[in-house]
């Protein structure tokens, strides 16, 4: 294994996505939902364009996961103040019952990710992995 940035950082997502889906099994959701109704917890009624940009996700897959959610009953998509160009998206109830289980799952594996490090290490970690955030975010094109 190497110990090089890149490798742990992706590691440690593949790990993490792996064990997220084993957690939500059998709830019906599936990759790339958990994340948008993580989104839509503090940004219910977002865009697309905001969602795709908040989610890190190309806008047709974000369009794909959002067709599918809807046919489901996760989300529904709305139009507001009479713009027929824009949609906007919202939880259902559905979703926030799922949402549960998604902000449920996400709890156990932050514990389980910082389990043996202090609340202090913790606090340090969380500052610096968001200092190499908005410096990740400033590479992308669309980054801010």
């Amino acid at each position: 294994m190497s110990s090089s940035f890149h490798y742990l950082v992706m590691a440690e997502h593949s790990m993490f996505q792996k064990k997220l889906l084993a957690k939500l099994k059998g709830t019906g959701l599936t990759s790339g939902q958990p994340k948008i109704l993580d989104y839509l917890s503090d940004h219910d009624g977002a865009s697309q364009k905001d969602i795709a940009h908040g989610c890190h996700i190309e806008p047709g897959t974000l369009t794909t996961l959002l067709n599918r959610m809807e046919e489901i009953g996760l989300v529904e998509r709305r139009m507001l103040g009479g713009n027929r160009r824009s949609f906007y998206v919202f939880m259902t109830d559905l979703g926030k019952s799922k949402l549960k289980l998604v902000t449920d799952a996400f709890s156990e594996l932050e514990e389980e990710a910082f389990r043996g490090i202090s609340t202090d290490e913790r606090a340090k970690f969380t500052e610096l992995f968001q200092k190499i955030y908005k410096n990740t975010a400033r590479l992308h094109p669309n980054g801010k």
